[in-house]
């Protein structure tokens, strides 16, 4: 069996973390997720490890913007297997996602559906997801 991801969510908006977490144990998932509140958390995170294997990335966040993170994931060879999902609230430009390196089907606008974003954690098969009941 493989090892349950581990989840990154960085999100500034308490209202978007809790509706998040609340959805994940609605869904019986038991992967382990670390939230933190600004970039600057984040790429501190990222530099002393573990590393997670999903970011979950508000693109918005207030001093150091969900873009700097990403511009930092895509030139780190560290983070090279780091799966990044984008969250925002607005609209992105596809080109925009995939100039840092994001796959369109990456990128979901809140609130996050999570049934379809578990989906989207299954189809990457080094990866498991923690349901209840598995």
């Amino acid at each position: 069996m493989l090892p349950l991801a581990r989840i990154l969510l960085v999100e500034d908006d308490p209202g978007d973390v809790a509706y998040a977490l609340d959805e994940f144990a609605a869904h019986e998932l038991r992967n382990p997720v670390t939230v933190l509140g600004d970039g600057a958390a984040a790429l501190e995170y990222l530099a002393r490890g573990p590393v997670p294997d999903i970011l979950l990335l508000d693109l918005n966040l207030p001093g150091v913007d969900g873009r700097v993170v990403l511009d930092h994931v895509v030139v780190d060879p560290a983070l090279a297997r780091l799966v990044v999902v984008v969250l925002t609230g607005v609209d992105v430009e596809e080109r925009t996602l995939r100039d840092f390196g994001v796959p369109s089907a990456y990128h979901f606008r809140k609130p996050v559906d999570v049934a379809q974003l578990a989906g989207l954690i299954r189809s990457v098969e080094q990866f498991s997801i923690g349901a209840g009941g598995a």
